[in-house]
């Protein structure tokens, strides 16, 4: 499938965004103000654009006869350790997860868990976590799960805070806390749902 512009991802990101929450596609006029344009031209060629590049299905000049055709997944980023630390996921997607029932939105990302430190809250290995980035850390509430990258590779445990200091706590009494100065924590998303399938992994 063939790239986008960044202006093309823009008016893709937010269609995907718009339809999931309202269940149809918006006006062009709607379109032209998220995007701050005003004129409809510029509209109407991204959504060419979009149509001929696989990502979108429209009757020209009908703007809510658009439909997604790439919307209901998420990509699969890499791998978290939910035991002994694995290298950072890579941020290259090959696959995506069909979530259309789920609230899902467009920078939302999957990483398939190995290890079992979080048995306890329901998640074992090989089980799918859907993640959505974190924009402030600070905002994040004590106890929510998280993917926290230390010292170059990354985790899920539960968050929690301590001082100057943050501590990544597992769901299974086999495995000890870990705690790090919270300028080394980089807490790169946090927990949104859990996703088993025996057809996957």
């Amino acid at each position: 499938m063939d790239t986008l512009t960044n202006a093309q991802e823009e008016l893709y990101n937010w269609l995907a965004d718009y339809i999931r929450e309202h269940q149809h596609s918006p006006s062009i006029r709607q379109m032209m103000r998220a995007m701050g344009l005003k004129s409809p031209a510029p509209i109407q060629s991204r959504l060419d654009h979009l149509r001929k590049k696989g990502y979108i299905d429209w009757n020209e000049g009908k703007a809510r006869t658009i439909r997604i055709l790439q919307g209901n997944g998420v990509p699969i980023k890499g791998t978290i350790a939910a035991g002994s630390m694995v290298e950072a996921f890579v941020d290259v997607a090959e696959e995506h997860l069909d979530l259309s029932s789920l609230p899902i939105k467009s920078h939302d990302y999957a990483l398939r868990v190995r290890g079992d430190s979080m048995v306890d809250a329901l998640i074992d290995s090989g089980d799918f976590v859907i993640m959505r980035p974190v924009e402030d850390p600070k905002s994040i509430k004590e106890g929510t799960i998280v993917a926290a990258r230390v010292e170059s590779a990354t985790t899920l445990k539960y968050l929690y805070r301590q001082g100057n200091n943050v501590v990544l706590k597992p769901a299974n009494p086999n495995y000890e806390p870990m705690v790090y100065p919270a300028q080394d924590v980089d807490i790169q998303g946090r927990l949104l749902a859990v996703w088993r399938n025996q057809d996957l992994g």
